[in-house]
């Protein structure tokens, strides 16, 4: 049986700091990226397995719904896999439609009109800490936290929401 050893959201999904030094770090052996404009673009899937095939990791492009359907029925084989979305918002309907995570770290999601930086790598709406604060309540025991690469400074989920008080 397979596990999600690190569930990351990227706007840049694969790129060279998820390929080598936020995947070795979390011990996966595979790279799956769900999200349905990437799966659905022919071109685009293919940059993708290009990039991420010169990690040495199994690497699959999923429409969201096809990273739970695979986790459903073949619970992601024996891969140690890094799980990648572009967004809060596709991460956390994978995770309640039933795929596992231990540890959700949002990693890189640029500065929009109407979001607050955490860190210089991540800003994010209201709207999207209240989504992560529901999916800490309802799944108590996930590590949420915000971090570009495992030599940063990690910050918490409960430290991001003062931000937002």
């Amino acid at each position: 049986m397979g596990k999600v050893v690190l569930a990351r959201v990227d706007s840049r999904l694969i790129h060279g700091q998820v390929a080598t030094n936020v995947s070795k770090s979390a011990g996966a052996n595979a790279l799956f990226v769900a999200d349905d404009r990437s799966a659905n673009d022919e071109f685009t899937k293919n940059i993708i397995l290009g990039a991420g095939a010169r990690t040495g990791y199994k690497i699959r492009v999923l429409k969201e719904d096809g990273a739970v359907r695979y986790w459903n029925d073949r619970q992601y084989d024996d891969f140690n896999v890094m799980l990648i979305t572009k967004s809060i918002e596709a991460m956390c309907q994978i995770i309640k439609g039933g795929v596992p995570v231990e540890n959700l770290n949002i990693g890189g999601l640029p500065l929009v009109p109407g979001a607050t930086l955490v860190i210089n790598e991540v800003a994010i709406t209201k709207e999207q800490c209240d989504m992560l604060v529901d999916l800490q309540n309802s799944f108590p025991n996930m590590n949420i936290y915000f971090q570009a690469t495992p030599s940063l400074k990690k910050v918490m989920l409960a430290d991001a929401v003062k931000l937002f008080a």
